[in-house]
């Protein structure tokens, strides 16, 4: 097959002689032309009514003889025919697992080939899936649809993910037909959710029926459509052919066709992404002024709804060059927020995109995938460089940034109106894992009512479109279940997030979800050594490696796994998750990590100022000083107890409640509370209306 690693331009054409970049051209075939982007230059016509003059196209690639060093995986794409061969035939053998190739190009399927790190000797290879769920809307038919292949085909659990999709873990090569075809049939699908593509588009997962909300739902399903891969190898590969495809609004057919500025391969299956797709994964969400649940800073292009004083939408702020993923030991690569790019008018918004997107394609690294990120691009050129170069590829000199209030995270636990007469209840699930008795439960309340569902960028869940008669019925279920009102969950747990780490991700250097129960618990042991409120709190993130799928360097305690039990500390994100975290210490042993946590929390409850947050706590007092507040720490004064509350009236009840403690390694003490908790919320849920 004729392939081409073409851009659609080797040197961007620039007044400014500082803005010409040399391209990476990489490897072409002799019969390359027919992927060769048409780059002549047509007269740009522009939707909008502000006078903004156009600038300078993308030219023809000069031809050159050089061979571009490229990474493995960017051979393994040329040489796949779109992302199909060798996987095509490796899903068909009898091995448990897929070859090297294969396992690369898989991601883009939204699959990852994993094995059980927990057993020793033989590999027990399985299979990861990742949906595709555009601002974490999950119909009602998919939900169920996933309930049943988790148990049928999975390891009987449900993740939900941090970027508001579902993870279906354990899945045998021997099913994956079935299962990807069985997603698709039912309103789902898998494309694209891993790989070097456009990821998962994020939005805010509250369904208010407010006109920014509603039109950063549809902004982030746009977007979704108009990078979502064209040349069908998906569905090829799962249902032999047959597609399974939603009509697409004409605004997205024409912007994804137009090639007016040099975006498109114009004869390619693939317009946008050609044979090569992008250098690495990439990572957009949109959302409104104030709501950062999505985390906007920390995506490769961060899209922010702007309306007018009456609530109308006019346009959008754009950041760009955000990404958490890092390495160990090497200084060259780094978490970044997203900085401000610049304002487009609401009907530009998909050619402002494309024409982001189509700057990374043509200059992201291709030869070293650690660096490969939009971010190391524009840290690299700088942002006015990076604007420029965009300029070109859209046509038009963005707007400059509007100002915005401030961000608050905004978690959406609990009951809220949607603005047309229903409700919708957010609930807290530890870590997305759906599992047990309270999958059961969420199952049948999912089924019974016919409710969607939406993830949260939290790992939350978000029923909707509920009847104000079925509050109480519904409030009763989910409580006996273990899913409360937030109130009853600690508020430590609310807002922690961990990755899952092992035994089944290949890059876990230590534990993640399965330790964030017990660390959270020795946090809140800290709190009250050292005398802060039940509810006080901090946010709390952990990975097991420094990739940051949990987004550990947003917290404002994050743990990142550098060793087999041991963490890396970092310190300093705000809970709007608008400050970048720095790293503290490294190597903390698991056991020590009181001795790190007792005297920051010590100190902050000491010497913090009204209001301040922990994060803005451990700026302010600067890391020298942290540290030498760390290494002569002796514990707390201890202070005489100002009363004593009895939770036993008689020695056989308390040997009673030891004796159950014990069973589920807790002290007495702290089972008596928790059954005392789960009885005024059930109470409590049971009279609210």
């Amino acid at each position: 097959m004729a392939t081409s690693f073409g851009t659609a331009a080797s040197s961007v054409i620039s007044n400014d002689p500082k803005i010409r970049v040399q391209s990476f051209r990489g490897l072409k075939s002799s019969h390359s032309l027919a992927l060769t982007r048409n780059l002549r230059v047509f007269p740009a016509q522009f939707s909008s009514p502000s006078l903004i003059r156009a600038v300078s196209t993308p030219v023809k690639p000069e031809t050159t003889t050089t061979e571009t060093k490229r990474s493995k995986v960017e051979i393994f794409k040329e040489q796949s025919n779109f992302i199909r061969y060798p996987l095509n035939e490796e899903i068909l053998t009898d091995t448990p697992n897929i070859n090297e190739a294969a396992t690369q190009l898989i991601k883009f399927h939204g699959s990852y080939q994993q094995y059980n790190r927990d057993e020793r000797g033989t590999r027990s290879y399985s299979f990861m899936l990742r949906t595709k769920n555009p601002g974490g809307k999950v119909p009602n038919q998919l939900y169920l649809t996933m309930d049943d292949l988790a148990d049928q085909f999975g390891i009987g659990t449900l993740r939900l993910t941090t970027r508001q999709t579902f993870q279906l873990h354990g899945v045998l090569k021997k099913n994956l037909k079935t299962v990807m075809s069985t997603i698709i049939k039912n309103m789902g699908s898998t494309l694209g959710a891993c790989g070097d593509l456009n990821r998962n588009v994020l939005a805010p997962a509250a369904p208010f029926l407010t006109k920014g909300y509603l039109f950063a739902q549809e902004t982030a399903d746009n977007i979704a459509a108009l990078l979502t891969p064209q040349s069908g190898f998906y569905y090829d590969v799962w249902v032999d052919g047959e597609r399974f495809l939603t009509s697409e609004p004409p605004e997205v057919v024409k912007a994804r066709n137009d090639n007016s500025h040099g975006t498109n391969f114009p004869d390619s299956p693939e317009p946008i992404y050609g044979t090569q797709f992008l250098p690495r994964k990439f990572k957009i969400a949109v959302t409104v002024p104030t709501d950062n649940s999505v985390d906007i800073l920390t995506n490769d292009i961060g899209v922010v709804v702007v309306s007018d004083e009456n609530g109308e939408p006019q346009g959008f702020n754009i950041y760009v060059g955000g990404g958490m993923g890092r390495t160990h030991r090497l200084e060259a690569t780094f978490p970044r927020l997203a900085e401000p790019l610049g304002y487009v008018p609401k009907e530009d918004i998909l050619y402002a995109i494309k024409a982001i997107v189509a700057t990374q394609r043509d200059h992201g690294r291709r030869d070293d995938r650690k660096y490969s990120r939009m971010k190391y691009l524009i840290s690299s050129w700088g942002i006015e460089k990076f604007r420029s170069v965009v300029e070109q590829y859209y046509g038009k000199k963005f707007e400059p940034f509007l100002e915005l209030p401030e961000w608050e995270f905004k978690s959406y636990l609990g009951w809220h109106e949607q603005g047309d007469g229903a409700l919708f209840c957010g609930l807290h699930v530890d870590n997305g894992r759906v599992g047990g008795k309270m999958k059961k439960t969420l199952r049948e309340v999912i089924e019974k009512y016919n409710l969607n569902v939406r993830i949260t960028p939290n790992q939350n869940i978000i029923l909707c479109d509920i009847c104000r008669a079925w509050r109480r019925p519904i409030t009763t279920v989910l409580a006996q279940a273990g899913l409360l009102h937030p109130r009853y969950v600690d508020p430590l747990n609310l807002t922690a997030m961990a990755c899952p780490a092992f035994p089944l991700c290949p890059l876990a250097i230590t534990e993640a979800e399965r330790g964030i129960p017990d660390i959270l618990k020795r946090v809140r042991a800290v709190f009250e050594k050292v005398g802060l409120k039940y509810n006080e709190s901090v946010v709390v993130r952990i990975t097991g490696c420094p990739n940051g799928c949990a987004r550990p360097y947003m917290a404002e305690l994050g743990l990142v796994g550098d060793g087999p039990n041991s963490y890396q500390i970092w310190l300093g994100g705000t809970p709007n998750q608008t400050q970048l975290a720095r790293s503290f210490m490294n190597k903390v042993k698991v056991q020590d990590l009181e001795k790190v946590f007792e005297p920051l929390f010590y100190y902050w409850k000491r010497k913090r100022q009204p209001k301040e947050s922990f994060g803005d706590f451990t700026t302010r007092m600067g890391f020298e000083k942290l540290q030498e507040l760390v290494d002569k720490w002796e514990g707390p004064e201890k202070a005489p107890a100002r009363y004593n509350l009895k939770l036993f009236a008689d020695k056989e009840t308390y040997e009673a409640m030891d004796e159950l403690a014990k069973l589920q390694s807790k002290s007495a003490h702290q089972l008596a509370i928790e059954v005392i908790r789960n009885f005024v919320a059930a109470q409590q849920n049971g009279k609210s209306e």
